[in-house]
């Protein structure tokens, strides 16, 4: 076929990101369908066109809202439609489908516990490594995330060394904390819950992140970043650690739960730029 002929379209998100395998449907002034043709993965579409004439062109796919606009065919056999773009339901565009890997050297894992009952102390581990699967639909994402427990740093050198010890992280017998998350469900225009498993200290228990998507841009080195900012309350006892020194006064050295703050970016890849 004649590039110049023929039904075209490049299905696009607001973004301007590929909108894969969406389903554009031709319908005649009397609403009969005459065509329904399917974009390719890259969100372009290259068929042949109704009979010369005036019709309507609706554009779906799964999780955007649908698009309907005029298709003139020309005597020539030309149609063409432009870039359709496709705003995704609830109004906020997500990653594109695929792999990305987190970046730990613009990412965060910090870890929050009241100390006293007054204060609170704020750790952070300095490894880790993970991957976040976007899929479509986005509901059925996956993310993995590896840490190595004896980075973990609160800025005071002994306390660090307890932690480390079998009274709370046991990085010797139990040297990676590791979380998957197998799914998200919906709680607003930008925030998701993550359902997924942490395995810590030896123990494995389902653990729910609070995720908010803060969006997509390009990185200094050609690629495409993506970030997140997530949040859940562990119970300490959950995982076998059972520790902690009561003062005189009746009051807990350490709060029995403990908070995780995620500020995670990650490229879109397999690997990161080198």
């Amino acid at each position: 076929m004649d590039d110049s002929q023929g039904l075209r379209a490049a299905v696009r998100t607001r973004d301007g990101w590929a909108v894969p395998h969406a389903v554009v449907t031709v319908t005649d002034m009397t609403g009969a369908q005459v065509a329904r043709e399917q974009a390719e993965e890259n969100g372009d579409l290259a068929a042949s066109a109704p009979p010369p004439g005036t019709y309507t062109a609706i554009v779906t796919a799964v999780g955007y809202a649908p698009s309907a606009s005029t298709l003139i065919v020309t005597a020539s056999g030309r149609a063409d439609l432009g870039t359709i773009v496709l705003a995704r339901t609830g109004g906020v565009e997500l990653p594109p489908p695929g792999p990305w890997t987190i970046d730990p050297a613009h990412s965060s894992v910090a870890a929050i516990a009241q100390h006293l009952g007054l204060s609170s102390v704020r750790g952070r581990f300095a490894s880790f490594e993970g991957r976040v699967d976007i899929a479509e639909p986005v509901e059925n994402s996956q993310v993995i995330a590896r840490i190595d427990a004896a980075s973990i740093d609160t800025g005071t050198r002994t306390r660090d060394e307890h932690l480390r010890s079998a009274d709370f992280l046991n990085v010797a017998d139990h040297p990676v904390i590791e979380y998957r998350g197998d799914g998200l469900t919906p709680r607003g225009t930008d925030r998701w819950t993550v359902h997924g498993h942490l395995a810590l200290n030896g123990h494995t228990r389902p653990v729910d992140l609070d995720l908010t998507y803060l969006g997509t841009g390009p990185d200094p080195w050609g690629g495409v970043r993506a970030a997140f900012r997530a949040t859940t309350r562990l119970r300490r006892v959950d995982f076998g650690i059972r520790f902690n020194q009561v003062l005189e006064a009746g009051i807990a050295a350490v709060g029995d739960s403990i908070k995780i703050e995620l500020e995670i970016q990650a490229a879109q890849g397999t690997s990161l730029p080198s």
